[in-house]
């Protein structure tokens, strides 16, 4: 696979997963018990994990693209399978919040479906 897939959607494969190891994976919570004893609590997170893909200059996707995701990013009920160009495959959703950010290249006043975008996509991975 030489590009990433996000629902139907085909996006270059030089978008970069830029969050990719900042979320821990176990959560610890401590607290004292009456005793004054220590307690620790340890569980492991089953989903939320943030999947933050970004373009800069060198990679870019055409406006129709663009206009692509948010078409999906309205889809209800909006889970989507992202296929990795590495193969690995997350089941996500759209962030809620500035789930895509797109600029052009550079400054036009119409840009047609084939003019380049940078892009950045939030998702969370359910």
């Amino acid at each position: 696979m030489s590009e990433h897939l996000l629902g139907s959607v085909s996006l270059p494969s030089d978008l970069v997963w830029t969050d990719e190891f900042t979320w821990p994976t176990v959560v610890r919570k401590t607290e004292y018990a009456l005793t004054g004893a220590l307690i620790v609590d340890v569980g492991q997170r089953q989903a939320g994990r943030p999947i933050t893909l970004a373009g800069d200059a060198g990679t870019w996707v055409p406006r129709a693209t663009v206009d692509a995701l948010r078409v999906l990013a309205c889809e209800v009920p909006g889970q989507f399978v992202l296929a990795l160009a590495d193969g690995r495959s997350f089941n996500v959703v759209f962030a809620p919040e500035a789930a895509i950010a797109a600029a052009p290249l550079y400054p036009i006043a119409d840009p047609g479906a084939d003019f380049p975008y940078v892009i950045t996509i939030k998702l969370i991975e359910v």
